[in-house]
């Protein structure tokens, strides 16, 4: 962790947990008196949530790469402890859907919701549009100037990430008389994975950075506000408000980031544990007064053995002769018990060590694995949000359901899909009017038919009036041409003839024969072909439509559209999964060298014990053969590191009492009063902000934020 986030957070914990343990502990240094068991649990913290009814609320805030809201999700977990059957939960959320059951709920006239829990707890998802407590910004500069985060991707050069976060929510408070604002103390913390191929020598304001070869995990802390509530002169302790991310990249690329806010850290807080600050004041001058005896008692010390080195080296300076071969042998057994000392030492660390992290994995892959699971319900409520039927998404499966999802809406399968509906549809459409296409078909069959059968009788009439005249159809037509037939005569004869057909004889015998012909088998098959070719053709001049043909495009391009959304989902997945395996490659790797350490831990405590035996004995003959000798140089060695130690001591006291203590002091001699105030008002503050979407006064509540804001990428 880098010195700018060690002074705040020094500042910070020193008045929060200082005020509850510092007290006692200068007491029982300083008094000589046995210090008293502590208690079993700490008196800063408040007991564990025992409310019968407690929201849990996560808040997912979906936004662009630079900061902007898109959409906020709410997931609420009520977590119902004493099995009530129902009971009543305050939300300004819409679009409530229950996520893990099929309690039901219903509008009491309060406008509050009512669940039939059925003793079980709730786990329900919704939409709000509310302004956030914490606003984020992220700003991008390549090379030192401000650039899009559009413009960014490609790019290369030394870029700069910042995250400002802006606290919108506070409340007033009396503090000393006066009127002030007190913010809700949210922790933000902004964490993001590097690929180690674009991104190099990076570095973190506020934050921590973990490098596993491949990829540079960094993860930044804030507290927006906190400086104000403290009242703290940043010259003196510095509250980071902001986190910043430099980097030297090459062809900028990044995924997605995710910043967490909670307030967890002050609601945990139990200062009214607390006695007086008087107390903390005296007690700290008691440890100043004990840290200048100390010094004083250390310099003392320094100068008693420079007296006592001075001695020693007269007596060494009497002894004339030595025993070379019996102080090598000597020398060397020392080397190799030493040495052997140091290895068991090393081992044992090491196991220690080790054991330490391997006590970590099981917390580390939960972790892991819960925000696996956090991505993939945002996964799971952005294919509900499509309408796409598919089993819920799981570590296991997401891979397989989403390719088959992102094969599905293939262009060519799509337009193959989008043709077959659109010809059922058109098709169904047609058939619905056979009907009037068949009644329209045999209408004009019907008057083919009439056509031809009055001409056939009105040949019949004409013969029958010819054969009045004494002629037949050939002699007229011959007279007709030669002129023997004067024009009057034929005008005759045709009224003669169109007379006859008007007549109600004729006209019924040609309503007979109609009828007759368009009952026979040949007509009822040209009707039936006719009405069939007459359909096929209405089909196909709808598919050829310009609206059907636009209702094809818009499928093609809403599945091109949710193919890339699908496609941008499993690349944020199977990024975290890269993560997620390597985290357990991890974990499992810790281990198995812990076990490797166990081994050799116990190899180590076996050499130990066989070279200390050699040393003993080996130290006997040494003695025996040189006693004066082996004497004199293990005084003045013990001396000189006594006087060595005693400098370090000194020095490390001194510098202690200035750099540490000495601040203390500085801050009870200042206000620690109206800090103390602060603190507290603060966490009443945070106490009371219990939920973002609304919570009932019979209900306890909290409440975090997650951001996750847009991926940058190479079009």
């Amino acid at each position: 962790m880098n010195n700018k986030i060690k002074k705040p957070l020094a500042a910070i914990l020193c008045c929060i947990v200082l005020v509850g343990s510092i007290g006692a502990t200068v007491f029982a240094m300083t008094s000589g008196k046995e210090q008293e068991e502590p208690e079993e649990k700490s008196a800063l913290l408040v007991e564990e949530n025992e409310a019968d009814l407690v929201k849990d609320e996560t808040v997912y805030v979906l936004a662009g790469a630079d900061g902007s809201v898109e959409k906020i999700i709410v997931s609420d977990w009520i977590k119902n402890s004493v099995g009530s059957n129902s009971f009543s939960d305050k939300s300004e959320l819409t679009n409530v859907e229950n996520v893990k059951g099929d309690e039901s709920y219903t509008m009491n006239g309060d406008n509050m919701r009512v669940w039939d829990a059925q003793g079980n707890d709730i786990y329900y998802q919704g939409d709000i549009e509310k302004e956030l407590p914490v606003n984020l910004n992220v700003s991008y500069k390549l090379d030192g100037n401000n650039i899009s985060p559009k413009d960014l991707a490609g790019k290369s050069g030394r870029v700069t990430i910042r995250f400002d976060y802006e606290n919108n929510q506070f409340q007033t408070v009396e503090i000393n008389g006066k009127q002030e604002k007190i913010y809700v103390p949210f922790a933000m913390i902004t964490g993001m994975m590097l690929d180690n191929d674009i991104f190099t020598d990076v570095d973190v304001s506020n934050g921590k950075l973990i490098n596993d070869g491949d990829r540079t995990i960094v993860a930044g802390i804030a507290f927006p506000g906190l400086q104000s509530n403290l009242n703290i002169d940043k010259e003196k302790f510095e509250v980071p408000d902001y986190v910043e991310i430099s980097a030297d990249v090459k062809n900028f690329e990044m995924t997605n980031m995710v910043t967490i806010a909670t307030n967890e850290i002050f609601t945990g807080l139990n200062t009214d544990e607390f006695d007086s600050v008087d107390d903390l004041t005296n007690s700290l001058d008691e440890l100043t007064d004990a840290m200048d005896q100390l010094i004083d008692g250390s310099s003392q010390l320094y100068d008693g053995l420079c007296t006592l080195l001075d001695k020693s080296e007269e007596l060494v300076n009497g002894i004339n002769q030595l025993a070379d071969g019996a102080a090598k042998l000597k020398n060397g057994a020392g080397d190799l018990d030493n040495g052997a000392i140091d290895l068991a030492n090393g081992a044992k660390q090491l196991t220690e060590g080790l054991g330490q992290l391997t006590a970590n994995n099981d917390t580390l892959n939960a972790g892991s694995k819960q925000v696996f699971d956090s991505l993939l319900n945002m996964a799971n409520t952005q294919l509900a949000a499509a309408e796409l039927s598919v089993p819920e998404l799981t570590i296991e499966n997401y891979a397989g359901i989403l390719n088959e999802i992102i094969a599905s809406l293939d262009t060519s399968n799509v337009a193959k899909q989008a043709q077959a509906v659109a010809l059922q549809k058109v098709t169904a459409a047609v058939n619905e009017q056979k009907d009037t296409i068949t009644a329209s078909v045999t209408a004009a069959v019907k008057e083919q038919v009439t056509a031809k059968v009055s001409e056939g009788v009105r040949e019949n009439v004409k013969a029958q009036v010819l054969a009045s005249q004494g002629m037949t159809e050939e002699q007229y037509e011959a007279a007709v041409n030669t002129g023997a037939i004067a024009p009057e005569q034929q005008a005759q004869i045709d009224i003669a003839i169109d007379t006859q057909m008007e007549s109600e004889t004729v006209k019924a015998t040609i309503d007979a024969n109609v009828n007759t012909q368009m009952q026979s088998e040949d007509i009822q098959k040209t009707i039936a072909v006719k009405t069939e070719e007459q359909i096929k053709l209405l089909i196909e001049q709808n598919m050829n439509s310009a609206e059907v043909q636009a209702q094809i495009t818009a499928a093609l391009e809403q599945a091109k559209s949710g193919a890339a959304s699908i496609s941008a989902i499993k690349e944020q997945l199977d990024s975290y999964n890269t993560f997620y395996i390597g985290l357990s490659q991890y974990t499992a790797g810790v281990a198995s060298v812990k076990d490797g350490a166990d081994a050799l831990n116990a190899g180590a405590d076996q050499l130990k014990a066989g070279t200390a035996e050699l040393y003993a004995g080996m130290n006997e003959l040494y003695n025996g053969i040189l006693e004066l000798k082996n004497g004199a140089p293990a005084l003045v060695d013990g001396v000189i590191a006594l006087r060595d130690g005693a400098m370090k001591l000194s020095d490390g006291l001194k510098e202690f009492n200035e750099q540490g203590i000495q601040k203390l002091v500085d801050a009870v001699d200042g206000d620690l009063d109206g800090l103390f105030t602060r603190i507290k008002a603060t966490e009443d503050v945070s106490k009371n902000y219990k939920s973002f979407s609304g919570v009932s006064d019979d209900m306890d509540g909290q409440v975090k934020f997650i951001y996750r804001t847009d991926s940058i990428k190479m079009e």
